[in-house]
């Protein structure tokens, strides 16, 4: 595994190095060592995926505050999909920036987002796939976020997907970034 740091602190971008040979290819996802190398916590409590069968849907911007804070590190095993972290640590220089990445089933890419930054995507092909692997389990009293389309956060989504964005009620009620503590 490659990773590659973002201008986020702690945010990630995993590219997976496999071989290929007759019987198609191989390459490794995850190695607890190679996490803590990068300090990133390699504990898995709980592995989600979401299957999106429409393009443009939106799931986001999702993070769970402390003491529930998670790691996650997030793939599309199927499709394609824009991702977007956003840094919501108060303290963090930063905080309210964001951080865009494009996973799909081909680029075989991922992305670790430490706890404190929310993340989403929206989904660019049909039947998008994404796994996600958790450091800690869900806990509904802690899950909350910030609006995808907030202005302050100026998150360029997609074009061609933006007309058709499918948006739970749920995340249409997230609050804006004004709700956080900035520094």
């Amino acid at each position: 595994m490659e990773f590659d740091a973002t201008t986020l602190p702690g945010v990630w971008v995993l590219r997976s190095v496999g071989v290929e040979d007759e019987r198609g290819s191989f390459a490794r996802t995850f190695g607890a060592d190679e996490f803590r190398d990068h300090g990133i916590d390699p504990h898995v409590e709980q592995c989600s995926r979401s299957r999106n069968p429409k393009p443009g849907t939106l799931r986001g911007l999702h993070v769970q505050t402390e003491p529930h804070g998670e790691t996650k590190v997030v793939r599309c095993t199927r499709g394609e999909i824009f991702d977007v972290a956003v840094d919501l640590r108060p303290a963090s220089p930063t905080f309210g920036q964001h951080h865009r990445a494009h996973l799909s089933e081909e680029n075989e890419t991922a992305v670790v987002i430490p706890p404190g930054v929310a993340h989403g995507f929206v989904t660019l092909a049909p039947d998008s796939e994404v796994w996600y692997q958790m450091s800690v389990a869900y806990e509904p009293d802690a899950a909350t976020g910030v609006r995808w389309d907030d202005p302050d956060l100026g998150i360029p989504w997609p074009a061609d997907a933006t007309p058709a964005f499918t948006v739970s009620a749920q995340d249409r009620a997230l609050p804006l970034l004004q709700s956080w503590s900035s520094p």
